[in-house]
């Protein structure tokens, strides 16, 4: 066998260093960027390739969205003489895939006739995107009140590792599908097979994994396929939302892991870095993603996501990138998760932009502004607090750290989710209720109350009711 066109397919490998191969056609043969490559390997399955470079007039260099362990040069390969396609449609809901779309869940394999979409696809064209934002109720109240999600937009929980992301995305996930009459599509981007296999199990047990697709490229996978994953959930997302006019909820775990792959596949390549390490081709392949993410008359995807912070540096290129792409931003703090106060979403980071009297009202604007301004002095007066103490504050700045001691801890809540692992029972809060509680804080009717009474509960009723208990108890 030589390094030569085989007599059998397109091409031929002529080099392989991991999941990097050199792979020759005829002069006028040579695959297009992106193109998908079948390597004719002597597996039951073909390895499937993916072009990224021309390296002259008859070499292209590709990278493996699979292992590529026991790959020979002289393996013949076949040009897929377009994108790669994955199955979408109905057969793939209620089903876990991999980023070729074959099933990973152990089950039957999917319909021969399903049909296939291209894994890349240009976003639909400004004059047909419904720029409409309708603010989405989650329960959640420090989401609600401060960093109200969009129907129809793209909303990330950022934060580094152990603040809560997870459980957050989770709780979402749940919520936001009990209610959401469409389809789900959640795509696990370098997820751990713990994570996986907790996520298939909520989903079984919260009855809505029959409307919902799972696509998941593990952390033990190659970077093409972690790569690649996202455009696999975003292509069974488009058809339901273009051919079946049906809304969709695009969940990712996590973003982070999408750029880090993007950067191995880079450095594979051989492409010189850029800041901080990241590959040259950052903004363009963030944009390619979530510019995807977009609503059409008759059909709204929406995009929940997670994104790792690295070391909490949230001046990282990869983030700022993310930043710039979204409705709301929600922003994990550890100084909070450290306190205790969960979710740990930071009142004065997190934002978003229907936080504006167009699209949830005056009242609403004006008492989140009054939260953050009342959090923000609190925070101003922390440090002269640890060093002299709360008895030499004014009486005024005594009374705003008390009520902001008391919001934030009202803002906490617990989560359905995590009912099996604290014992508390999870809730759900209507934003009216919210907004109910803030004002009765901020007006000063629970001055007189244990910070501890409005400490992981529900609404002020619920607050009130439990301490009532507690005093009758005692």
């Amino acid at each position: 066998m030589t390094d030569g066109v085989q007599t059998q397919g397109d091409g031929a490998v002529v080099a392989v260093r991991g999941s990097v191969l050199d792979l020759r056609f005829a002069q006028d043969g040579l695959p297009a960027l992106n193109e998908g490559i079948a390597v004719l390997w002597d597996r039951p399955a073909a390895l499937t390739a993916e072009v990224q470079s021309h390296l002259n007039t008859t070499t292209v260099r590709a990278i493996a969205l699979q292992d590529t362990a026991g790959l020979r040069r002289g393996t013949p390969v076949r040009r897929w003489h377009g994108p790669l396609t994955v199955p979408v449609g109905d057969g793939v809901l209620g089903r876990l895939v991999d980023v070729m779309g074959n099933p990973a869940d152990g089950g039957a394999p999917l319909p021969a006739d399903a049909p296939r979409r291209p894994i890349h696809r240009p976003a639909p064209p400004l004059a047909r995107q419904n720029p409409r934002r309708d603010p989405f109720e989650t329960g959640i109240k420090v989401i609600d009140l401060l960093a109200p999600l969009a129907r129809g937009g793209k909303a990330a929980m950022f934060g580094g590792a152990g603040v809560g992301k997870t459980v957050l995305v989770m709780e979402l996930i749940r919520t936001m599908v009990e209610r959401y009459t469409g389809i789900s599509v959640f795509a696990g981007i370098g997820e751990r097979c713990r994570e996986g296999q907790e996520l298939w199990e909520e989903m079984g047990r919260s009855g809505v994994l029959a409307r919902t697709a799972l696509v998941f490229g593990q952390m033990n996978e190659p970077p093409g396929a972690r790569w690649r994953v996202g455009m696999t959930a975003l292509a069974m997302a488009e058809y339901f939302r273009d051919e079946a006019a049906r809304d969709v909820l695009l969940l990712m775990d996590n973003v982070f892991r999408f750029v880090q792959a993007g950067a191995e596949v880079s450095g594979l390549l051989g492409r010189l870095p850029s800041r901080v390490g990241y590959q040259p081709t950052l903004a363009t392949e963030v944009a390619a993603l979530e510019e995807r993410v977009a609503s059409v008359p008759g059909a709204v995807v929406t995009a929940i996501q997670a994104v790792y912070v690295p070391a909490d540096d949230f001046t990282d290129p990869a983030v700022a990138e993310l930043f710039s792409h979204l409705d709301s931003s929600i922003v994990l703090s550890r100084a909070m998760a450290a306190e205790g106060l969960y979710p740990a979403v930071d009142p004065l980071t997190s934002t978003s932009m229907l936080l504006d009297p167009l699209h949830v009202g005056e009242a609403h604007c004006r008492l989140a502004e009054e939260v953050r301004r009342t959090i923000a002095q609190y925070r101003e007066l922390q440090d002269i607090i640890a060093l002299l103490g709360i008895e030499e504050l004014s009486a005024s700045d005594r009374r705003v750290v008390g009520r902001a001691r008391r919001l934030m801890r009202f803002l906490t809540q617990p989560f359905l989710v995590t009912e099996p692992f604290t014992g508390r029972r999870g809730m759900s809060v209507p934003l009216a209720a919210t907004i109910a509680g803030c004002r009765a804080i901020l007006d000063g009717e629970t001055d007189d109350w244990p910070e501890q009474a409005l400490y992981m509960t529900g609404s002020l009723d619920d607050a009130r009711t439990g301490l009532k208990q507690r005093e009758a108890a005692s």
